[in-house]
């Protein structure tokens, strides 16, 4: 076994008990019905309601390898709005868009998904860009930029370029849902208002450290934060829990 797929295993292992853990759903109380909540692994997360299943970035494999769990995930729904964030792996999984995806379903993504996907994404597909706000599928969907201001894998370089993904405010009964995707704490990103519901990345060193996420939390304050894009680790958990304490942000990390 060569270390490249040795590592790949131990993510498999780790995203397994992430998977395992996340196996809950949350419920978030709204006009028309409650919206639940269930985050699946690192990216992926489903909300229902009103009898709508939305799924944003549903990912079964990482680094080639199948994640053998999340078939087995009774919460898995089909879905009938998907929402892709960027070009990654862990956030666009064609073959899981393909088994979730309910016939006439829109799949919302950026441009650059798009290109990555080609045909073996179907219409109907709605490309949305940075500052984009549209209706989709009777569902309010707003693009706030996703993207690294510092953080690259080497001098002039960013793991995510601004212009590339796209972070997604989805309006439910009133309610708003922010999902970061991969980004720093950007100034369009602190400027997010009214926010019911934020997931916040905090996986170094492509996003965020405890303590910048806590900082943008803090900067345009949700009423409820969940951490995401990370493997559940406990330690990381702690800290921005801490750095939380005394304010009036409801922390949930309790799913993930």
């Amino acid at each position: 076994m060569n270390i490249r797929m040795f590592v790949a295993l131990v993510v498999v292992i780790a995203f397994g008990a992430a998977v395992l853990a996340a196996n809950q759903t949350d419920t978030l109380s709204a006009s028309g019905g409650d919206i639940q909540i269930t985050p699946i692994m690192h990216s992926s997360v489903q909300l229902e309601y009103a009898g709508k299943v939305i799924q944003i970035d549903p990912v079964a494999t990482y680094d080639n390898v199948e994640l053998p769990l999340l078939g087995k995930f009774d919460a898995l729904k089909p879905a009938d709005l998907i929402l892709i964030t960027d070009i990654h792996p862990e956030n666009l999984d064609i073959a899981e868009i393909t088994k979730l995806r309910k016939t006439g379903a829109p799949v919302v993504m950026p441009a650059a998904a798009a290109t990555e996907a080609g045909t073996k994404i179907p219409a109907p597909t709605v490309v949305m860009a940075n500052g984009d706000n549209k209706n989709v599928a009777d569902v309010g969907v707003e693009v706030v930029p996703m993207y690294n201001m510092q953080h690259g894998p080497k001098a002039g370089e960013l793991y995510h370029p601004k212009g590339r993904g796209n972070g997604y405010i989805i309006t439910l009964g009133g309610k708003r849902l922010y999902f970061m995707g991969d980004t720093e704490c950007t100034p369009e990103a602190k400027a997010a208002k009214d926010i019911d519901v934020a997931f916040i990345p905090m996986n170094m060193p492509q996003t965020m450290t405890p303590g910048d996420a806590a900082e943008c939390i803090k900067a345009f304050q949700p009423k409820v934060a969940y951490p995401y894009h990370y493997e559940g680790q406990k330690r990381d958990e702690a800290f921005l829990k801490a750095l939380l304490r005394g304010s009036a942000v409801d922390f949930r990390a309790n799913l993930r």
